[in-house]
């Protein structure tokens, strides 16, 4: 095992991956130690999980920034940093048939949210920043801010399906209706865009005649907090590798993917 990371934690709720988190470290299970807590939302109930500890926490209101943006037009400052036609060429978030107003909006407000993250978080260091229910879609701007060493993802985040399947915000309930066998979560890598980072973990489940979403959603969540603190240790052990990978499909696509490798203990770094 190497040395204990330093792992900041972002969250919008009642954080139940955090306590997961907080659980594995506490029982001395995690291999690290967390040393922020922040949230996007005053009122997330999960904040409490760390004050209680005397971990630092804070909050960067996004609601109320784009309130602002939107009702004082004239009045937005973007980060001095910011490069708005750099940000659009990497986010892979919008196509490009989208309406360009909406994804300038979009990416515009957010770096302002962003850039007043980044300064909350930067006092306190850390070697990975984990989501732990952060409704927010990151944007290139603060991704690479954080991902400052290529080749070194050092954003992990956890999704309620067996990605690539059903990405966004409801993917218990979107395996649910389509009338999936299988259910699942999954850790990964954050990239550019909407859960399509490199998959670092997952674990499935059957999907019995008799559950119902609501059993699905309590099957999910109890993989999830054996999942995450175990993604967050073989980072620690130095075991996650990204590679880049070239497929040729049929012989007419060539498709390029980032994959994660999990190396056995002894080629940890």
């Amino acid at each position: 095992m190497g040395d204990r990371i330093r792992v900041g934690v972002l969250i919008s709720g009642s954080g139940t991956n955090l306590q997961a988190i907080l659980d594995a470290w506490d029982e001395g299970r995690l291999y690290g130690d967390v040393v922020f807590i922040g949230a996007d939302n005053p009122e997330a109930s999960g904040l409490a999980h760390g004050r209680k500890r005397r971990i630092p926490t804070f909050v960067v209101d996004y609601r109320e920034i784009i309130r602002k943006c939107r009702a004082e037009p004239a009045n937005v400052r973007l980060p001095p940093d910011f490069n708005l036609e750099e940000i659009r060429k990497k986010q892979t978030l919008y196509p490009a048939s989208a309406d360009q107003g909406l994804v300038t909006a979009f990416l515009t407000t957010r770096a302002i949210a962003e850039a007043r993250l980044l300064a909350a978080m930067a006092d306190y260091p850390f070697d990975l920043l984990v989501l732990a229910g952060f409704m927010r879609t990151l944007t290139p701007y603060f991704i690479d801010r954080v991902n400052v060493t290529p080749g070194q993802p050092r954003i992990m985040n956890i999704h309620p399906s067996l990605l690539p399947a059903f990405p966004g915000t409801d993917g218990y309930g979107d395996t649910f209706r389509f009338g999936c066998k299988t259910a699942g979560c999954t850790v990964h890598y954050i990239d550019y865009g909407e859960d399509t980072g490199p998959i670092i973990g997952q674990m499935a489940f059957p999907i019995e005649s008799d559950d119902t979403l609501e059993t699905v959603r309590s099957k999910g969540l109890k993989m999830e907090w054996k999942l995450y603190p175990a993604c967050i240790n073989l980072f620690a052990q130095g075991r996650l590798k990204t590679e880049k990978m070239v497929h040729n499909v049929r012989g007419e696509q060539t498709v390029e993917r980032t994959v994660v490798r999990i190396l056995p203990p002894k080629q940890a770094r």
